[in-house]
């Protein structure tokens, strides 16, 4: 039989492979063997099957026995060892060497079993064997599997694992592993790493090693390995180092660097590190031009992989490059590496010059010159161009430079010397020029002049004050110099602080108060299943809005500890009370305890006798006139009535029923007649009222207050837990302070800032939510006496608490413009409150609080601006707005059409014979059915999809009944008069069918961007349809029909998305759709210069004191090393594979623009584009930095005055008994001749004390004439 086409020839290769697997075995003697199946394809047999034994007749086939690790078999980890048979519901039995009965048996529904080891201990090891048998028939067992040793690591020393000749080795090369320990008579044992279950090698030693080989090295034998021993009783040893083997026909690269710089003055030293991938390989260093290393770098001195070239001259200038020094013959091929090109100069190269903040001068505010060299520097220069003669020298090369007289608008430059030649000096870098102060006076100097000038005024005043006393009074007696000297104590103590204080400046004005949460309160409350008599049999539960509480505590009268009790799923605990009894009555309240916190104590619930209900808690808003005002009584107990009572009115105000256990009084415009105190009540719901206890009285007194503040959130209000919240309250109002509520209590407080002029404003900062955050917020702002009214309540909502409800529309998500919309929310539980939102608003659309466990919204008389997607959520507003997941969202169409769908295939549309696939008809629209039509074809396939958007069709063990053109539409499942499109046109190709093409690409597979590129597909058949393909897109990329055997796809100025993998197939015209096999990929690369990076900071750019910074350099392509550079260093900083660079600001450094970019690794020489500059700055500044010192230094002055002026007046007070004792004998006229000597100065005196009356100590007491 002659078979002439090609199509032939595999149709009879295929029947005659089909044939073999026809063949009926029929159990017998003849049958007994191992049994395996492979199957052939164009490039050759399979690997063969695994092996099924069949046994003699009355036997199963032996099982299959493999170990399964978490980790290496080390003493206390986990070890799986699973059990494969051959047939379906057999009972697996686990036997091990030295027990006659099994230790473990499975009967798992498939046919693999699993016996697990935990926590592995050395009476874990042994051998172990698995037999099975069917479950109907138990004395029907198969053979026993092959026995397998476990081993418990762990137990002697590691040894050591050597490879020779190396550890990089080229294929087919042979390679011995050398595994040695400290103890005689073990056995040794193999593992690598990439793949346990297989390279399991074990050998007897020669003494005390063991020789692995290796005899034809694959690429599948590279790895990471390592080696242990174990004794007679199975006890091991710790594993050893790991060992990496390379196998490969190329060495890997290696990357040379130059520290501190590839710029070196004469005289400096330098060090080039090379770094490569292998290990335990020597470095040979090699300059361009010369045959032999410089240096050279074995295994034993390469941790730091540094080679030194000290006091470097002109002869040592040159490229320089690093390759692996191999101490064994190998045919590895070397590649390519990296250059470093060293620049020897006489003199430093020049700086660079920046200025920050900025090169304007403000009012009032100093500039920093910042000086950048990549290298140590001993002294830097700065220079004025207007003023040549003038210099100034800093070491660290940042100069602060202050406007005064503006004298500080000038050009400047700099220079630097450096360490090893002091005497040289570099060039001058670029001038920069620094300009005057721009823009008004501002509020916060004209302020500061202000209240400066006020001091000094006052110290001048109280200088003259004292200079007059002293001049006036100065010859009066002791008593009244202490008086003088403690006056003028005084008055300095008050001189020197002023002074100091006005020395003061003004630091950094925070911008963001960051909320520092306590745990959250829990929530007391009590029930009763007699509700005519709850004192018979009360519960008391607490509940926590925390999903981390771990235990509640209750409490009686704050001491004694009642009961603790764990948190059940729903977060809360009972704590049955039973019966009351006098030992009840007191007051209690529960403490949520988590892992580190204790919460703040709950709302006191008091028990106050065995017939009274316990009090109720009376809250409510600041009062404002003209507005409505809501009061809220809570109680303790469910299904109460609620009694309002004002004081001086005997009836109740009003009275309410409540669903739960609070009420809202409302009063609907808040007058002078409505002022008072106020307090609530409950009773039982029937007759005969049981009452509570009245609550505490609540005075709603009407104030004048400033308008109410704007408060929003940055940000949307729901948030996930762990997310970032910033409140926002400002007011037109100047220098306010602002208080931030959570649910009625003040969390968080900004004090005034006298420094802003203008509005004011104050941010909230939670920087993680949790849980217990959520809750309504408001603030209130004030000066020193007045309030604003409260902000209008925003409600902060935790969601991923509950399960996530399910949004629908009716009549559907496609309206007609003009027409009304519901979409009804269905959560999981009743009671909730509910709120729908829109993707791109930041605040929900609406709110709503039902009873029910499902609310509906009403979208009226939509317009196109409606359509987008829409969600939901619910949440509980009594236990801090615990939210669920948000729903899966919907899409509103406003439209008179359907938007068009897409039918696309997966994995492709190009499928290899009996494969499966499957056809995807996906639109925008939800709750839609979906209707697939083939060409020519009268019947369609339907797919409702009432709860999905995708619509799924697949095609499974795809033959050529299936190949064809198709399309897809929706099908909506309610009337609706909005028109359908259809979908686009999908071919799906079969191949695996005709012999494979080949394919080339012109002028190669490596193009610069822009050029034209052309691919060649070669089939075998004429009158054929080419199909060229690329990896990662579901369709084709184009189709050609040409007249002879070659399709040529033109594709003219390629760009970078145009790289990937190619490949091309082919169909003959009279059988369409029906495909040859893939032709063998080709990779393409679209690159010049591949695109430029991105580059960002975090977590910011601002320099924190003892925080660095991490640079996070992005790229489009895999493969690839990233470089980071800094302006003014020509040197690279550094090199990083990942892309993250961590930047600190040690000196101030740090600070500065960088930039990175990255190159290929396939493609060393050529360089990506660098990224966009990005700017790191100081956290304050140098000048603020100075100017906090300044501020510790006075005030450190003015504690240090305080306290000197203290121990004098201390010192004095002492002094003080014994002058008083030591008055002399005075008449009367004596006592107004020492008056007048005040006011008269210059009149003689008249008689005077006598000196013996003083010494005498006798006192005479005369009249004093007035």
């Amino acid at each position: 039989m002659t078979l002439n086409r090609p199509g032939e020839r595999a149709a009879m290769l295929w029947t005659f492979t089909v044939l073999l697997f026809c063949i009926w075995l029929s159990l017998g003697m003849t049958s007994i063997g191992l049994y395996r199946c492979c199957y052939w394809k164009e490039t050759g047999w399979s690997e063969p099957s695994k092996a099924l034994e069949l046994e003699a007749p009355g036997q199963l086939p032996k099982p299959i026995f493999w170990i399964q690790a978490e980790t290496y078999p080390l003493t206390g980890c986990n070890v799986n060892i699973l059990c494969h048979g051959w047939l379906q519901d057999l009972v697996f039995m686990l036997f091990k060497e030295g027990y006659a009965e099994p230790v473990d048996y499975q009967i798992p529904t498939g046919t693999v079993a699993i016996f697990s080891i935990a926590n592995m201990t050395p009476e874990s090891e042994g051998v172990y064997i698995c037999r099975t048998h069917i479950q109907m028939l138990p004395t029907l067992w198969s053979e026993p599997s092959n026995p397998l040793k476990l081993i418990v690591a762990g137990l002697y020393p590691k040894p050591t694992l050597t490879a020779y000749p190396g550890p990089i080795m080229a294929p087919g090369e042979s390679l011995n592993l050398r595994c040695q320990a400290p103890i005689y008579g073990m056995t040794f044992a193999l593992i690598r790493l990439e793949d346990l279950k297989k390279s399991f090698y074990r050998k007897r030693p020669i003494k005390n090693e063991a020789y692995f080989f290796f005899r034809d090295l694959k690429i599948h034998d590279a790895g990471h390995y390592l080696c242990f021993y174990y004794d007679g009783s199975y006890r091991g040893s710790l594993l050893s180092d790991i060992l990496k083997i390379w196998v490969t026909d190329t060495f890997p690269k290696t990357w040379l660097l130059a520290q501190p710089s590839p710029v070196v003055q004469m005289g400096q030293n330098v060090s080039l590190w090379c770094r490569g991938p292998a290990d335990g390989v020597g470095l040979a260093l090699y300059k361009k031009g010369e045959d032999k290393p410089l240096q050279l770098l074995d295994t034993t001195s390469i941790d730091d992989e540094s080679f030194f070239l000290n006091n470097v001259t002109y002869s040592d200038a040159g490229i320089y490059s690093c390759h692996y020094l191999l101490s064994w013959k190998t045919s590895i091929r070397m590649t390519s590496h990296n250059t470093v090109e060293l620049v020897v100069v006489d003199k430093p190269p020049k700086p660079s010059l920046s200025a920050w903040p900025s090169t304007m001068f403000k009012l009032g505010k100093a500039i920093t010159l910042q000086h950048q060299v990549p290298h140590p520097v001993l002294e830097f220069s700065l220079e004025w161009e207007e003023r040549a003669t003038f210099q100034k020298f800093l070491v660290d090369g940042d100069f602060i430079i202050s406007n005064a007289e503006g004298k500080g608008t000038e050009t400047y430059s700099c220079s630097y010397r450096i360490e090893s030649h002091p005497n040289i000096w570099s060039d001058r870098s670029e001038p920069l020029k620094l300009m005057g102060p721009a823009g008004f006076l501002t509020w916060n100097y004209v302020l500061n002049e202000a209240i400066r000038l006020s001091l000094i005024m006052q110290l001048v005043a109280l200088l003259l004050v004292v200079l007059w006393i002293r001049w006036k009074c100065r010859r009066l007696r002791i008593r009244e110099a202490w008086l003088l000297g403690t006056a003028q104590g005084v008055t300095m103590l008050f001189i020197v602080t002023a002074l100091l204080c006005c020395g003061l400046c003004n630091g950094v004005l925070t911008e963001e108060t960051e909320i520092i949460m306590p745990t959250p309160k829990p929530e007391l409350w009590a029930e009763t299943n007699f509700p005519l008599a709850p004192w018979k049999n009360l519960t008391l539960w607490c509940r926590s809005p925390s999903g981390s509480t771990k235990e509640f505590v209750l409490l009686k009268d704050g001491t004694g500890w009642i009961a603790t009790r764990p948190a059940s799923e729903q977060v809360r605990a009972a704590f049955p009370l039973g019966a009351l009894t006098q030992s009840h009555t007191g007051s209690y309240h529960c403490h949520s305890w988590e892992e580190m916190a204790v919460s703040e104590p709950s709302e006191a619930l008091e028990l106050v006798g065995t017939d009274i209900l316990p009090k109720p808690v009376i809250s409510a808003s600041p009062p404002i006139r003209g507005q409505k005002l809501q009061i809220r009584c809570k109680g303790w107990l469910a299904g109460m009535e609620f009694v309002l009572y004002k004081e001086g009115v005997q009836e109740p105000v009003q009275q309410l029923h409540a669903v739960g256990r609070e009420a809202f009084f409302t009063i609907q415009r808040m007058e002078d007649k409505d002022e008072g105190n106020y307090s609530c009540r409950t009773h039982t719901e029937k007759r005969p009222f049981k009452w509570s206890e009245p609550s505490e009285p609540m005075e709603l007194v009407i104030k004048e207050m400033y308008p109410k503040p704007f408060f929003k959130t940055w940000a949307s209000p729901v948030v996930t837990p762990g997310a970032r919240v910033t409140f926002n309250c400002s007011t037109p109002q100047q220098h306010m302070s602002f208080i931030l509520y959570k649910d009625g209590s003040e969390i968080a407080s900004s004090d005034r800032s006298w420094a802003s002029p203008g509005a004011s404003a104050a941010h909230f900062l939670i920087i993680s939510v949790g849980t217990g955050d959520g809750g309504n917020y408001s603030c209130r702002y004030y000066d020193f006496a007045i309030w604003s009214e409260p902000s209008d309540p925003v409600e902060l909502v935790v969601t991923e608490f509950y399960p996530k409800p399910t949004l629908l529309a009716h009549p559907g998500p496609v309206v007609l413009p003009g027409k009304n919309v519901t979409l009804r929310c269905q959560g999981a539980f009743q009671g909730m409150r509910f709120a729908l939102l829109q993707e791109g608003t930041q605040v929900p659309l609406q709110f709503q609080s039902t009873s029910g466990n499902s609310a509906d919204f009403l979208l009226h008389t939509v317009r196109a601006e409606d359509s987008g997607n829409y969600s939901c959520v619910y949440y509980e507003t009594t236990m801090s707005n615990r939210g669920s997941h948000l729903s899966k969202p919907i899409m509103i169409w406003v439209t008179d059409a359907f938007p068009k769908p897409w039918l696309f295939a997966e994995p492709s549309s190009v499928v290899p014979m009996g494969q499966n696939v499957t056809l995807w008809c996906r639109g925008p629209v939800h709750g839609v059915g979906y209707i697939l039509h083939k060409e020519r074809e009268a019947t369609s396939v339907q797919l409702w999809g009432s709860t999905s958007n995708d619509g799924a069709f697949p095609i499974t063990n795809i033959s050529g009944a299936n190949i064809g053109r198709y399309s897809c539409c929706y099908h909506p499942d309610w009337t609706s008069p909005i028109k359908i499109q259809p979908s686009n046109t999908l071919e799906l190709i079969v191949t695996g069918l005709l012999p494979k093409p080949s394919l080339l690409a012109h002028p190669g597979p490596i193009v610069a961007p822009g050029e034209n590129m052309t691919f060649q597909c070669q089939g075998e058949l004429p009158d054929s349809t080419f199909v060229l393909l690329k990896e990662g897109t579901q369709q084709p990329l184009e189709h050609q029909s040409p007249s002879g055997y070659r399709a040529d796809f033109w594709m003219p100025a390629v760009r970078g998305d145009d790289s990937g993998i190619y490949s091309c197939v082919y169909y003959l015209d009279s059988a369409p759709f029906a495909a040859s096999n893939h032709s063998d990929f080709l990779e393409i690369w679209v690159t010049d210069k591949p695109p430029k990076p991105s580059l960002s900071a975090w977590p910011s750019t601002m320099f924190k004191l003892g925080k660095d910074i991490t640079l996070q350099c992005r790229g489009p392509l895999p493969g690839v090393e990233f470089v980071l550079e800094h302006d003014g260093e020509e040197a690279p900083q550094q090199f990083s594979e990942d892309g993250d660079f961590v930047i600190n600001n040690v000196e101030g450094k740090g600070i500065g623009n960088y930039s990175c970019s990255y190159r290929l690794q396939a493609y060393p020489d050529i360089w990506s584009e660098p990224s966009d500059a990005l700017e790191l700055v100081g956290a304050a500044g140098p000048a603020a930095q100075e100017c906090t010192v300044g501020n510790i230094v006075r005030s450190s002055l003015i504690v240090v005055v305080v306290v000197a002026l203290g121990v004098v007046l201390a010192i004095e007070w002492k002094k003080w008994p014994r002058l008083r004792t030591r008055d002399s004998e005075t008449d009367g006229r004596d006592q107004t001749i020492a008056l007048e000597e005040c006011n008269q100065e210059g009149e003689p005196a008249t008689n005077t004390s006598s000196p013996s009356s003083v010494s005498q100590g006798t006192s005479v007491e005369l009249p004093v004439p007035v």
